[in-house]
């Protein structure tokens, strides 16, 4: 799954929580599915800012 598609399926999980009515368990686990998306796609940002750097310095010293 991209980082965008993970986006957008957060989006409809924080959607789907909020304007649904959903038993407790399936709130829980679309819950449960948000968090790691989340720590996914913060984990995917934290390597890309890393590359940047990484690019950035390399530049630098040229």
């Amino acid at each position: 799954m991209t980082y965008e598609q993970k986006l957008e399926r957060l989006s409809e999980i924080v959607s789907s929580l909020d304007n649904q009515k959903l038993p407790l368990d399936d709130a829980l686990e679309l819950y449960k599915e948000g968090i790691t998306l989340s720590a996914e796609c913060k984990k995917e940002l934290e390597n890309a800012k890393q590359q940047v750097k990484i690019l950035d310095s390399s530049e630098a010293s040229e």
